[in-house]
């Protein structure tokens, strides 16, 4: 019987490969590296430039307790990137700094883009991402939908950094035990410029109570270059059992877990605020009605319904083409009245109206738009929107 607990080291030669290897490897580890070797020696690319071609040298770490887990590593460089430099993901020391805790990281690997930090006290959540080629529209720019999905994985990162994720989508663990989880019921959005491909942005978030019953989110997105605020967002969430589907009060035990990540901001002034009840359309006032829009399996979200950012898309598509092409969406208000499933079929209502105040600079040039996402069959409502626009400087 081998020892597992016994790691001698051994040192031998197979396929011309100098290998260091474990001294308790099984017979079947060993025809596993010499294959491996093999093919390592033969299929490299011929532009991969080693530091010492004519010596091929292939380091092998594997453990006779998990004989299918193999790291290797090469002496020299592939592609530039010194590849003796790489450690394991449990070294304590590559885990960056500015993680919510240590223990939780460790043995897991790291994305950098997932990675963010607490500051102000642990009371704001900070993230930093890059704007991809397949998150930009047609003038090159983010869309609204790409925003809100910063928003959205922002959020639920600050849930899981902060140490109260539950085993659902966004919910503590508090929320988990009484099968709770988190609908927003409205999101208002105000973006001042959007960010090209490549740009990089910053994007804080913290919460706060709203009213008796709810919770209130925040965000800012930054220019991380210049730091100039390009977006401001704030929105309303609550509780609902994710068995019945009906909307609940926080319990004092989930409200005790959130009091203290509370932090009394407003990322965008009452003042400034859209707080005004959205009015209702309807078929016959309507001046754009697209029918037929069906979600599909991939809309769905981990709390089985229709994700709340897929419903932008849909608000788009009976907006005039001349108003995307000629206008930039600088805010939008969601109110979200039920829950969509894949097999609902939905309706897409706009009615569109020029802002009035000619004397107002702020204003000129404006469009506003009133909008509906409705059931198709029995027109129950699903989102009220409004939406502001601004003439597209050419």
């Amino acid at each position: 019987m081998n020892n597992h607990s016994t790691m001698t080291p051994v040192t031998t030669k197979v396929n011309n490969f100098h290998l260091h290897l474990a001294g308790n490897l099984h017979r079947k580890d060993m025809k596993n590296i010499e294959a491996m070797t093999t093919i390592s020696r033969t299929e490299f690319p011929s532009f991969w430039k080693l530091n010492t071609p004519r010596k091929h040298r292939l380091y092998v770490v594997a453990s006779a307790g998990n004989p299918r887990s193999l790291g290797i590593t090469s002496g020299g460089k592939v592609n530039g990137i010194s590849v003796s430099e790489i450690t394991p993901f449990t070294d304590k020391k590559r885990i960056p700094p500015g993680l919510a805790t240590d223990d939780d990281y460790v043995g897991k690997p790291l994305r950098t883009d997932l990675i963010g930090r607490f500051v102000e006290d642990r009371l704001v959540y900070r993230q930093t991402f890059s704007i991809r080629s397949y998150e930009i529209g047609p003038d090159k720019t983010a869309t609204m939908e790409t925003l809100m999905n910063l928003l959205q994985e922002t959020a639920l990162n600050h849930v899981s950094s902060s140490g109260l994720a539950g085993n659902d989508f966004g919910a503590t663990r508090k929320m988990s035990l009484r099968k709770l989880i988190w609908v927003v019921t409205r999101i208002h959005i105000q973006v001042q410029r959007y960010s090209s491909w490549g740009d990089v942005v910053e994007v804080d978030t913290w919460v706060d109570a709203a009213g008796k019953n709810g919770m209130r989110r925040d965000w800012i997105i930054r220019d991380c270059n210049t730091q100039e605020i390009i977006t401001r967002a704030t929105s309303t969430w609550v509780t609902m059992n994710r068995e019945t589907r009906k909307l609940s009060k926080i319990p004092d035990q989930v409200r005790e877990e959130l009091v203290p990540f509370y932090l009394n901001r407003l990322a965008i002034p009452t003042e400034n605020s859209d707080v005004a009840k959205i009015d209702k359309l309807t078929n016959e006032t309507a001046e754009v009605v697209r029918s037929g829009l069906a979600p599909r399996w991939s809309d769905m979200d981990a709390n089985q319904h229709v994700n709340n950012v897929k419903y932008i898309g849909w608000i788009l598509e009976s907006v005039p083409i001349n108003v995307l092409e000629d206008f930039s969406l600088t805010s939008m208000t969601l109110e979200y009245r039920r829950e969509c499933r894949q097999s609902n079929l939905l309706e897409s209502l706009t009615s569109r109206t020029r802002d009035t105040d000619n004397n107002s600079s702020k204003c000129r040039g404006c469009l506003k738009q009133t909008h509906l996402l409705q059931l198709q069959a029995d027109k129950a409502e699903i989102v009220r929107a409004r939406t502001e626009w601004r003439t597209k400087h050419k």
